[in-house]
């Protein structure tokens, strides 16, 4: 759980920047990265999980044994892609072709590798890079006079529609919301509404432009924090549908432009709670409410809760939220049906989210959670540990689980699998809130990923960063625990028996690993095992030996790409 900072910018339908807390998810001591979960995990905690029935079933990764079960889909690797890197915050992203845009707080940006300060050139709060090298584009550098928080493009791809704070763009006068040609960055002529408050969402059907945020008016006519207008002049329509006692957050549209959900942290919409407590559906001609089931379930709002994303992917709607102090009931992420606006499935995993991006074969999430219990995923750890991306099932395979924690529970709904895939990002210091990665997006090969991070799998990679498919990555994240936790515990049970003993390890994105036992430098024994950094259980192998004979045995560990940690070797005499 985690309150939400008011007054601190926030991504139109990506993540908004959230307070620190006790929980807060600060770069603190009693934060590890996921390699150190692992050590913090006793065996009390994790037979309790176990009795919980939270024990993983299939696992899905980079290379799965079935990616054709809806329960183990192919994942992007854990592979840290080098990208361009920024000086404060990524707040949202947009990708059109092989270009990926950006904007946020941020000054500078500098190549893959290089130190803060080294080798900068100015982005003023946007800035564009190639989605297959991760190289900044030179040719686009419009400037922004305040921070940018939301991007996207038209249905042609003509256009780059930008909201934020801003009041001026490379020179000209555009009151938070800008048309930019994506080629070359300049601020297309005729479409220059004047909106008094933040931009926070924008969505287009290509001729319309709907905006939501936390603005009155846009000109001299009052909008209460949703607008629409002309996509080509910026006329304004007369669709106003009215949300009240709290910001728009995040828009997302129908395949067939009827209909728009809103997400945010407004308690009504039109004067409805039900739908209308932090989410809705519109008519996307008239403003009027539509029957939203969804919120029934999800109610975030107020102050301290509220909805944090919303994105489709051309067939089904998806949405991310937050609660801290009981304002509302849901941290996590969960999917809609268009057809009526009702739960395709919810998962609980408590910690904030942020963003969700609705891949071909995986959905991908952003935040800091903490505990997964409740669909078979990772427990709560004292201290805190963080997992601030995460990537589940496209289809709900399973049933959440009573809450034991004290959470809201939304038991018997329908829930997804949580995979294996497990990249480490860290916290950042761009906007004192102790967070990471903001938001992410991506296409069929790539996922990206922006925020205020400064290291990804322990290296530094600031602010944005991107992975890809195992047939495009290197595919060079193998076993992460070290040799000496692997090393073998040999015993004898019996004359002429040594059984050799050892914990199984784990990987960031290969739950499928193989295990090799090789007695005096000779293969003896090969056997696979499906585990995770929360479940690494006991294996063993029962030798038959001479009776009194000493012989060595050690322990080497494979993922599906060869990638290998070997044990120590260790001698023992049989009995």
């Amino acid at each position: 759980m985690r309150k939400l900072r008011n007054g601190t910018a926030r991504a139109a339908t990506v993540p908004v920047p959230v307070a620190g807390s006790p929980t807060a998810g600060g770069p603190t001591a009693a934060e590890g990265p996921v390699a150190a979960v692992a050590a913090v995990l006793t065996a009390a905690l994790i037979l309790s999980f176990l009795i919980l029935g939270s024990m993983p079933r299939a696992s899905a990764d980079s290379k799965p044994v079935n990616p054709n079960d809806p329960r183990t889909p192919v994942t992007v690797t854990a592979d840290a892609l080098p990208t361009v890197q920024v000086d404060g915050v990524v707040w949202q992203q947009a990708i059109i072709g092989n270009t990926v845009y950006a904007v946020g707080s941020f000054g500078t940006a500098r190549p893959a590798g290089a130190a803060p300060g080294a080798q900068t050139v100015p982005r003023k709060n946007i800035l564009a890079f190639n989605l297959q090298t991760g190289a900044l584009i030179p040719g686009f550098a419009p400037t922004l006079n305040a921070q940018g928080l939301t991007v996207t493009p038209s249905p042609d791809k003509s256009r780059l529609y930008v909201g934020g704070d801003f009041t001026s763009v490379s020179g000209q006068t555009r009151n938070r919301i800008v048309a930019l040609d994506p080629g070359t960055g300049a601020v297309i002529a005729g479409f220059a509404p004047k909106v008094n408050g933040s931009v926070r969402a924008i969505v287009t059907s290509g001729t319309t432009v709907y905006v939501g945020g936390n603005f009155t008016t846009v000109g001299t006519t009052a909008r209460n924090r949703l607008a629409a207008m002309n996509s080509t002049n910026g006329v304004l329509s007369d669709w106003k549908p009215n949300a009240q006692g709290g910001k728009v957050n995040a828009l997302v549209l129908s395949p067939d432009n009827k209909k728009i959900v809103a997400g945010g942290h407004f308690t009504s919409l039109n004067g409805s709670a039900k739908p209308g407590y932090g989410l809705g559906g519109l008519d996307a001609v008239t403003g009027a409410n539509l029957a939203t089931p969804v919120n029934d379930v999800v109610r975030n709002a107020g102050d301290s809760s509220a909805i944090t994303s919303l994105t489709t992917d051309g067939t089904n709607w998806y949405g991310t939220g937050y609660d801290f102090g009981g304002t509302g009931n849901f941290e996590g992420s969960f999917s809609g049906l268009w057809t009526t606006l009702g739960i395709k499935w919810l998962e609980d995993c408590h910690g904030d989210s942020y963003s969700i991006f609705a891949g071909s074969t995986a959905n991908y999430l952003v935040g800091h959670p903490h505990y997964c219990g409740n669909l078979g995923g990772f427990p709560d750890t004292n201290p805190q540990s963080w997992h601030r991306a995460l990537a589940f099932g496209r289809e709900p395979t399973r049933t959440l689980i009573k809450d034991t924690h004290g959470y809201p529970s939304f038991t018997g709904q329908p829930s997804p699998e949580l995979l294996v895939w497990f990249p480490d990002l860290d916290t950042g210091t761009a906007t004192g809130q102790g967070q990471g990665p903001w938001t992410v997006t991506g296409n069929s090969q790539y996922v990206v990923m922006g925020g205020e991070f400064l290291n990804v799998n322990f290296k530094g990679q600031q602010g944005l960063v991107r992975f890809a498919l195992s047939s495009i990555a290197p595919n060079k994240e193998g076993p992460r625990s070290s040799a000496d936790s692997i090393n073998p515990s040999p015993s004898s049970p019996a004359t002429g028996q040594i059984r050799v003993r050892w914990q199984s390890n784990w990987d960031r994105d290969n739950a499928n690993l193989t295990y090799q036992v090789f007695r005096d430098g000779v293969v003896v024994n090969t056997q696979a095992k499906s585990t995770t950094f929360w479940n690494r259980p006991t294996l063993e192998f029962l030798d038959i030996v001479a009776p009194g004979s000493t012989h060595s045995y050690r322990i080497v560990v494979k993922d599906p790409f060869g990638n290998a940690k070997s044990s120590t070797t260790v001698s023992f005499k049989a009995k």
